[in-house]
């Protein structure tokens, strides 16, 4: 490892030589890469932390260049996805990090095998279906979690430390119901993301060097636009928190995660098989081209025919663009790739 190159790190005093070498040892998973996820990881990778595995069921496009750091218009022409892209990006950042890009859907069934060792998780996700299960797999897990978000140049961020700190469900109890902004319909801009990772990433470097005393006391909120920024103190947890105090994890328990969900930002719905499906993607490439245009990779198959677009990865399952509907989805899902 060279020696200077986390000398500045190490020259601020709440971290220095021993912090660094906490960090040297960490293991750090970040769940969505697409404007938080790759802001984060590139943050922990250039830290230098031991191991960063990055999880991600997307692809990188043209609407993502605008604030999301890792990717490039090579990325985006070959429509690579995210996770992969973004390892062979932060490997060449700090080679002196295991970096490890995953190409999945998290979901009920594979969270806990995909989070498994890590010492702090970064959220980078983009809806709250996946952060509610986040929030059951740390909080039964005892592992640190940093919740993020932002829309428009709006921003919160939250360090859950569980059976330590109030975790999600003490925050929100529920799950958020539809009707509220979203980068769908009010967009973001960068500078936001980079201020909220900023958050989110401090509270990590400050948890993964031991100096927990310097940790924010709840929820952070930032208004970049107006130059609001407020740091709300919530107490202790809630005592009547399903995931803290009585030890159920609803969103854990609830299923399979297999199905449909509709993507922030986008008129597209991944349509997921049950887990251990694999798909031959040279065949599939090859039938598909009888139908439409085909496009691929080693990771997916991109096909356009009239009346449909949509990806296929590895594991089965497909983004179909151009449809707010799950039957819809399903159905072209069913057609083209088969049920």
């Amino acid at each position: 490892m060279s020696a200077g190159r986390y000398s500045r790190q190490e020259l601020f005093a709440p971290i220095g030589p021993e912090g660094q070498a906490r960090l040297r040892r960490a293991r750090v998973a970040v769940v969505g890469c697409g404007a938080l996820g790759s802001t984060l990881a590139e943050m922990m990778v250039r830290s230098g932390v031991g191991a960063l595995t990055v999880i991600d069921r997307d692809y990188v496009e043209e609407s993502n260049l605008q604030r999301q750091s890792l990717f490039d218009e090579e990325d985006a022409e070959r429509g690579l996805p995210k996770a992969a892209a973004a390892e062979r990006r932060l490997k060449q950042v700090n080679s002196e990090v295991a970096v490890r890009g995953v190409v999945a859907d998290l979901a009920a069934d594979n969270a806990a095998e995909l989070l498994q060792g890590a010492d702090l998780v970064l959220d980078g996700t983009d809806n709250f279906e996946t952060r509610f299960l986040l929030n059951d797999v740390c909080v039964k897990g005892g592992v640190p979690w940093v919740y993020g978000a932002c829309v428009g140049s709006y921003g919160l961020a939250l360090l859950v430390r569980p059976r330590v700190s109030p975790c999600l469900r003490c925050v929100l109890e529920e799950m958020p119901g539809p009707g509220g902004p979203t980068c769908d319909t009010v967009g973001v801009v960068a500078p936001v993301v980079h201020v909220v990772a900023g958050v989110q990433a401090a509270e990590g470097l400050k948890l993964l060097s031991g100096r927990t005393s310097d940790l924010l006391p709840g929820v952070v909120s930032v208004d970049l636009w107006r130059g609001r920024f407020e740091v709300m103190d919530l107490g202790g947890r809630a005592p009547w928190c399903p995931a803290c105090t009585e030890g159920r994890y609803d969103y854990l328990e609830a299923g399979t995660g297999t199905g449909s969900a509709v993507l922030c930002g986008r008129d597209a719905v991944q349509v997921r098989p049950p887990r251990g499906t694999r798909v031959d993607l040279p065949a599939l490439a090859g039938r598909l081209s009888a139908s439409g245009d085909v496009a691929a990779n080693e990771h997916l198959v991109r096909f356009r025919a009239p009346g449909a677009e949509m990806v296929v990865f590895g594991d089965g399952r497909a983004i179909v663009k151009g449809v707010k509907d799950a039957a819809q989805a399903r159905s072209l899902y069913a057609r083209y790739v088969g049920s």
